[in-house]
């Protein structure tokens, strides 16, 4: 764990200075909200409204992908979809301090989305239709486009000589990644067959806040240029049975707004693949963050890395059926 973190240059301190450099006079109560990849804290604000501060994770997002990730909320915001554009701080939202980029946010607070709702399923099948209007209505340039092997070829790098995993299971875990690899292969191209548009990218329940009557989508942190099942495979969880009856919903909620995509179903699984593999490279790559070891203790144990290797092995199968799925021909209804 490195003490030379940029995080750890971090402090309250220091953030209020930041702030105070904005014109913005605090009342010192700053506390962290959950948050690993970035830094977010809720900062109390004189004779005002608390707001929330993100401070990005320094050489992850570069100042235009961040400014594509805010303009693209603006868009989104502006079509009435429930979102939390940056707010204005004296004519600008983004701002550089000490090497840090930064924007503040209207404090709204919320409860995890519901899955087992088939009211709130069936809504939100709506606004994520009405999302991918909007995002299909622009491009990015400067923000990435979402691939199937490049979270494997990458791991495939890393965990080659990483002390994270331990030294009887690397070889094991390195030949599962080369066999996925082959198996991605083929739902690359299709991939990138499909229409691809800007998407949330992250789109599980809790970036879905819900308070009365209202959805309010947020973390586009991850958003990316990419195909409409991103933003619904992980909207799904349960038994099979379960997930067919909460795609329906949101297949019944997103057509009222634009056809949905049956035909990427055939890239759930492909998708589940690569964001196991994401995962565990994240982790990885973040150790040297402080927050990252105490938030996941077990990550480099043997149990954990057996664990994550059966899981992967468990996904051959279930890419064979994907494959197989993606042979047949398409019949619609």
């Amino acid at each position: 764990m490195s003490v030379t973190h940029p995080y750890a240059r971090l402090t309250q301190d220091t953030l209020i200075d930041w702030l105070e450099s904005l014109g913005l006079d605090t009342d010192y109560r700053i506390y962290p909200l959950n948050s690993f990849e970035n830094r977010v804290y809720r900062v109390g604000i004189e004779d005002a409204a608390p707001m929330v501060f993100k401070v990005y994770r320094p050489g992850r997002w570069n100042r235009a992908q961040v400014e594509e990730e805010l303009n693209f909320i603006d868009e989104l915001a502006e079509a009435d979809l429930d979102v939390i554009p940056a707010a204005d701080i004296h004519g600008e939202r983004l701002f550089e301090r000490d090497g840090f980029l930064l924007a503040g946010f209207p404090m709204k607070a919320g409860h995890a989305f519901e899955l087992d709702n088939p009211d709130k399923l069936y809504r939100i099948g709506q606004q994520l239709a009405r999302l991918h209007n909007v995002g299909e209505a622009g491009t990015f340039k400067h923000r990435q486009s979402l691939s199937l092997l490049q979270p494997v070829n990458e791991a495939l790098a890393f965990f080659a000589d990483s002390d994270l995993i331990p030294e009887d299971i690397r070889a094991n875990y390195l030949d599962t990644l080369t066999n996925l690899q082959s198996l991605l292969t083929p739902f690359e191209n299709t991939l990138a067959d499909c229409t691809r548009f800007r998407i949330h990218g992250d789109f599980h329940p809790g970036n879905i806040l819900t308070r009365d009557d209202r959805m309010l989508i947020v973390d586009f942190d991850d958003t990316v240029t990419g195909p409409a099942m991103q933003d619904i495979w992980k909207l799904l969880s349960g038994s099979p049975a379960d997930q067919q009856l909460q795609l329906n919903e949101l297949e019944e909620g997103y057509e009222q707004f634009r056809s949905f995509p049956r035909r990427e179903l055939k890239l759930i699984e492909p998708l589940r693949t690569a964001h196991m593999v994401r995962h565990a490279l994240w982790i990885g790559r973040r150790w040297e963050d402080p927050a990252f070891p105490q938030a996941f203790p077990w990550y480099g144990s043997a149990r954990y890395w057996s664990e994550h290797l059966l899981a992967l092995r468990e996904q051959w199968a279930a890419l064979q059926d994907a494959i197989a799925q993606a042979e047949a021909p398409y019949t619609g209804y």
